[in-house]
């Protein structure tokens, strides 16, 4: 990968060696539209062209508020080979965060896709004293468009300027400004160079089982550094990226797509599992019966044949009857899922590998580019179940005394932008970073994740409680939709649950139980009892001192517009107990 150490290098390699007709792909009028690597390459210097024509210079900052679509790749190419820093945000922060980062970052030019997120920029524009214009990917009327900022470039060619900017652009340059939203505080702007991005590729590009023309949906946004650098990684494999019209639409673009990989967070991969374990208990008589047959043997399903020959011939037979459906349902091509983002429940994992779907879980941070360790079918010896994998290559990883997970290696940040005091709190003297999340390797190969360092806490009675290996667990059961282990301090762990509301509905109907709302049911003795089961039965995997001793149910769900979640989906641990706090002191009250 010599030729290869800058981000928009690998652009010119797919385009001169890995050549695509259809290299970036989005559904237009009801027909996908493709762009060639070819026309991918032409418009991304057309945009340097009109970045340079507005005045931009080498590291200024440049802002994206877009949902996914071949616009956001041109103009990051464009921006990165012109030397100017791409600054992606969430379609999905508020007006105030929106503006935050604004400002922090100094944004010469906003880019918004469309009207709804050009209003909310223009909300705050008599704030932002460093920006030029406002650009959208969608005609507005008054606003300046995609189309003729694009003109602006051709009409402003300057190839051999170009050619010597990018010759002056280094490995260590900053490519990023990345803003972690953090679960207190003001999110930090994460300075990510071309080198930690092009390593991250480097070390994840055997990951595809699928190469040169293969297809890959993408629907995760791509200002998260996970999805983004996966989308390097299939324009440095030659695959050609669909971008998904919505996350509503996901089931249909995929059965259209039919793609060879995708990547995903577990609380969609539990989503469909949910679904599909909805309409097996729609089915009746022997029909329902083979269903959960092959379920029960896709939960207890093992790598490499380890249950031996009867398993294997009744799992063939699961495929053959069952598991088919599942795969249909997923396009009928799909060899791999990336899983990413938050822990993924082993029995899942599980049950989609018996179902041939090899779901691969690997483990990183936007400070760290932000793979770290991955599980990967094409290298020998790296996959285990309920582990994140092996370390990636040329990255390094050691575990402290107090079980934190410290990583050093080429993708490691440059730093928190404007703040090293806080740059210095997490990466030390020795270049290592400090993740903040607690682990083990097993077998001295295989990195496992078991909390996080900041969110264990101890009881009255000095017993320490991993929060989220609790409700990793129980979150397991189809009833509870979230939870929030509390209890610091306190003589025992309690929770607050927020229920799977569709399954419960469906439970009501059976039950002949009234569900008028959700506020109303989760009062309701029948449900509660219900719930307390669930609780009691998982609490047997865990110690006398770990286990819930009590629960509240909460007629809400916790997303990240509520405030209640960042934009990753982590709990905001400390915002949930503080708008809970009356129910958590009358819980331990009591």
């Amino acid at each position: 990968m010599q030729d290869i150490t800058r981000i928009f290098d690998i652009l010119d390699k797919q385009k001169n060696s890995l050549p695509l007709e259809n290299a970036l792909n989005a559904k237009v009028n009801g027909e996908w539209k493709p762009t060639s690597s070819f026309e991918f390459w032409v418009r991304a210097s057309r945009v340097s062209y009109a970045l340079w024509a507005l005045g931009l210079q080498k590291d200024d900052k440049v802002a994206i508020i877009s949902n996914n679509r071949p616009e956001w790749n041109i103009l990051d190419m464009g921006m990165l080979q012109a030397g100017i820093i791409n600054v992606p945000l969430y379609t999905t922060l508020s007006a105030q965060e929106t503006q935050f980062i604004l400002n922090d970052c100094g944004a010469k030019l906003i880019f918004v896709s469309d009207a709804l997120l050009y209003e909310k920029v223009k909300s705050i524009r008599s704030q932002l004293s460093e920006v030029k214009d406002i650009i959208s990917f969608e005609k507005i009327e008054g606003v300046t468009f995609w189309g003729d900022f694009i003109l602006k470039g051709e009409l402003n060619q300057k190839d051999k300027q170009l050619e010597e900017v990018k010759k002056s652009i280094l490995p260590d340059d900053i490519a990023t400004l990345i803003y972690t939203s953090g679960t207190t505080g003001n999110p930090k702007g994460v300075m990510l160079t071309h080198n930690n991005l092009v390593s991250n590729v480097w070390g994840t590009r055997t990951l595809m089982p699928a190469g040169y023309k293969a297809k890959a949906l993408s629907f995760l946004p791509l200002c998260h550094v996970y999805e983004r650098m996966l989308t390097y990684v299939y324009m440095y494999c030659g695959i050609s990226i669909y971008y998904a019209q919505s996350m509503e639409t996901i089931v249909d673009n995929m059965k259209e797509v039919k793609p060879d990989a995708f990547s995903a967070v577990p609380r969609l991969l539990e989503k469909v599992y949910d679904k599909i374990v909805a309409k097996g208990k729609e089915l009746k008589g022997v029909k329902r019966a083979l269903f959960f047959w092959a379920l029960d043997l896709g939960l207890k399903y093992e790598l490499d044949g380890a249950n031996g020959l009867y398993y294997e011939m009744q799992l063939w037979l699961a495929n053959k009857l069952i598991f088919n459906k599942w795969r249909e349902a997923l396009g009928g091509n799909v060899k791999a899922i990336v899983s990413g983002g938050a822990a993924l429940q082993p029995r899942l994992a599980r049950v989609f590998w018996a179902a041939k779907i090899v779901v691969l879980e690997g483990y990183g941070l936007t400070e760290t580019s932000p793979v770290i360790a991955v599980n990967n079918t094409n290298r020998k010896n790296a996959v285990r179940i309920g582990t994140v994998g092996p370390v990636i290559e040329g990255v390094e990883v050691k575990i402290a005394e107090d079980g934190e997970i410290l990583c050093k290696g080429p993708n490691v940040m440059k730093g928190y932008y404007k703040r090293p005091d806080l740059t210095a709190e997490v990466i030390d003297a020795d270049g290592f970073f400090h993740t903040g999340d607690i682990g083990v390797m097993e077998n001295g190969r295989f990195l496992k994740i078991t909390d996080r360092k900041k969110e264990i806490f101890k009881t009255s009675g000095g017993k320490y409680i991993a929060p989220q290996a609790l409700e990793n667990k129980f979150k397991e059961s189809p009833f509870i939709e979230q939870m929030m282990v509390v209890g610091e301090n306190m003589k025992f762990a309690s929770a607050l649950i927020v229920p799977s509301f569709a399954h419960l509905k469906s439970w009501c109907e059976i039950k002949s139980i009234p569900y008028e709302s959700n506020e109303s049911v989760i009062r309701n003795p029948d449900v509660i009892a219900r719930i307390q089961s669930e609780v009691n039965g998982f609490n047997e995997n865990f110690g006398q001192t770990e286990q819930i001793k009590k629960f509240i149910l909460l007629p809400v769900e916790w997303t990240p517009n509520s405030g209640d979640l960042t934009q990753k989906l982590s709990l905001k641990r400390k915002v949930i107990a503080e708008r809970n706090k009356d129910a958590i002191e009358k819980m331990y009250g009591e």
